[in-house]
């Protein structure tokens, strides 16, 4: 038997409702500026056929082409550690602070395998990916700006931090959402409200959809109805 919403834990909810749906409702809630908590068309979701991604984000800066210190291993374990310690599923977000970010690559076939096995359902990049059919395969979410060949000199600078993708502002342990329309950050006094306001948004919305399709709708009739 399926699971009521009520039933639900709030990542089982929140997978089963589109992103931008989920974006209205916090705008219904009125938690934060209608400008903020998402990413802008830069960032893509690279596998759109895998559905929605919902995680809580395990966060680091990273740094990539800049010629400064060597990576350490230690580093990247931590990096994992964290993965491994986060609730799940987790969404791992690296912010690049290196200085040259098109050729920047943050995840690759060996990362994506690694984070899987620890938990993690997805990765978010402010700069590229690559082995494009290998992480499709195993069916990891790939959010990032676009793929390019060689990871450079990757490294990891700081794990568990506050970090940017490309201005949409990340907290550890943050809820993400996204789907092939794009990413966001869902407010954690948000959870509680949301359910009531997506039924809410898509009964405004259909309502207004199916009032459109009276044989004698004209856009003046859509005074009084359209912002209401």
């Amino acid at each position: 038997m399926e699971k009521t919403d009520q039933e639900k834990s709030p990542i089982e909810y929140l997978k089963s409702v589109d992103t931008p749906t989920i974006s209205n409702a916090i705008e219904m809630l009125k938690l934060r500026p209608r400008s903020d908590g998402f990413t802008p068309l830069q960032v893509r979701c690279l596998f759109p056929e895998m559905g929605v991604l919902c995680g809580y984000a395990v966060t680091a800066q990273v740094e990539t082409v800049t010629l400064g210190a060597k990576a350490e291993e230690e580093r990247f374990v931590e990096l994992f550690e964290a993965v491994e310690k986060s609730p799940k599923p987790a969404v791992i977000a690296f912010q690049e602070i290196g200085g040259n970010t098109d050729c920047a690559v943050h995840s690759g076939e060996v990362m994506a395998t690694i984070f899987s096995r620890l938990g993690g359902i997805g990765l978010v990049s402010d700069c590229a990916v690559r082995d494009i059919p290998e992480v499709r395969a195993m069916g990891f979410h790939y959010f990032a700006r676009g793929v390019a060949a060689s990871h450079a000199s990757f490294r990891i600078v700081r794990v568990g931090v506050p970090v940017q993708i490309c201005g949409m502002a990340i907290q550890p342990q943050d809820i993400l959402h996204g789907d092939q329309n794009g990413l966001i950050q869902i407010p954690a006094e948000a959870l509680k409200g949301l359910p009531a306001a997506v039924d809410a948004i898509r009964t405004s919305e259909r309502r207004l959809m199916d009032f459109t399709k009276n044989a004698d709708f004209t856009a003046s009739q859509l005074r009084g109805r359209f912002l209401h």
